[in-house]
């Protein structure tokens, strides 16, 4: 099964927030996709319509199929915690996110790309896993034949997100994921609670 590859600023628009990153096409049609654009009048959502809307966001924020999400949500209904945002911190820990919230690449699927391609290490050992979780104190490193690469430069000079929940170091290339963030720290617009919901039905 293949990662979505067709059209961001559709979905971008089907959800009505920049789920992908900044969108100018977005920004100027920023109404749900249709031939009537936002004219058409659209009927009330049932409570599962909103809720698979949730999930379906999620899962494009991060890029995460359908299989791993529910192995996931598993995963985070038998940890301990508020099982919705320890499945955020799921998300959040995995290792292209992480590159992605460092600013080594300037989106997700760009993240995804330099790991496969094992331009990252994790604690000095090479790792093209992108779903590999962290887990606090790893250090993330750009490999050194990486580090002239130019897409990467670019992104770290473009860069200028700074969350407490880890570190970068330009000069050297190299971060620590230094903790599972809260929930109040995830940016991401997600009401997770809907998710729970529809799981557990």
């Amino acid at each position: 099964m293949a990662r979505y590859t067709g059209p961001k600023t559709k979905i971008a628009r089907k959800f009505g927030q920049a789920i992908f990153g900044d969108d100018k096409a977005f920004e100027k049609r920023n109404y749900p996709p249709g031939q009537h654009g936002p004219n058409k009048r659209r009927g009330k959502k049932s409570e599962y319509a909103i809720q698979l809307m949730e999930k379906q966001k999620a899962k494009y924020t991060y890029g995460i199929l359908e299989r791993q999400f529910r192995n996931m949500f598993k995963r985070a209904t038998a940890a301990q915690g508020i099982t919705g945002e320890v499945l955020l911190q799921l998300c959040e820990s995995r290792l292209d996110n992480v590159v992605f919230r460092m600013g080594i690449a300037p989106t997700r699927s760009a993240a995804r790309q330099l790991v496969s391609h094992r331009h990252i290490t994790v604690n000095g050992e090479k790792v093209n896993i992108p779903s590999y979780q962290l887990i606090a104190g790893d250090v993330l490193c750009v490999r050194e034949k990486s580090k002239s690469l130019q897409d990467i430069q670019n992104s770290l000079a473009n860069s200028s997100n700074v969350y407490e929940w880890i570190t970068w170091n330009n000069d050297t290339k190299e971060g620590t994921y230094v903790s599972v963030p809260a929930r109040i720290q995830i940016p991401e617009q997600i009401n997770e609670q809907f998710i729970v919901e529809l799981y557990s039905k």
